[in-house]
Order: C-alpha cells, then structure tokens, then sequence
C-alpha cells in the first residue's frame, strides 16, 4: 500500500511539473524586445529612481529623502530604497558597536 502512495505520488508530481512547462507560455507570454532598442537602454534614463548603492553612500541625502516622503513629497522607489540604504546602515553600525570595531 506504502509503495503504491509513493509512485502515485510521484505521477502526479511529473504530470504536474510537465504541465507546468508546457503551459507555463500561455499563462505568462514571453515578450520580445524589438532588435533597434537593445542596445539603445544601456544606460538608465535621467528620470529614473536613485539606487540603494547611491543612497549607501549618499546617508544624508537618504534621510533627507525619507523625511520627504514622510511628508508626502517624494513617493515611488526612491522611498523604499532609501529607506532600505538607512536600515542596512544603521543595522551595520549597531553590528559594529556589538563587535568591538
């Protein structure tokens, strides 16, 4: 009965991994880039959110930034990026402390 369970199991499992391929196009189409702008997108464009790595090495300005959003000036990605650049900071310092260093 044991083995049984098992290898059914297992069926089920292939069936649906299987099915998982085959289909996985039509539920999510693969969206192909048109061949002049491959090249064209190499660097980001000006309006473009500033990255965590800027606000790593930019802390005031990344508080500057959070304040802004607190205060509903600032939305979007930036937010959240500088928000992650301080906690990933302050966690580091707090590490620091902890180690002696």
């Amino acid at each position: 009965m044991n083995g049984k369970t098992i290898f059914i199991a297992i069926v089920a499992l292939v069936i649906g991994f299987g099915s998982g391929f085959v289909l996985r196009p039509v539920f999510i189409p693969v969206e192909i880039a048109p061949a002049a702008s491959q090249g064209a997108g190499l660097t980001a464009p000006a309006g473009d959110a500033r990255s965590t790595q800027y606000f790593a090495a930019n802390l005031d300005e990344a508080r500057e930034t959070v304040a802004q959003c607190a205060a509903g000036t600032v939305r979007g990605q930036e937010c959240a990026n500088a928000e992650i650049a301080i906690v990933e900071a302050e966690g580091k310092e707090r590490f620091d402390a902890f180690m002696g260093r």
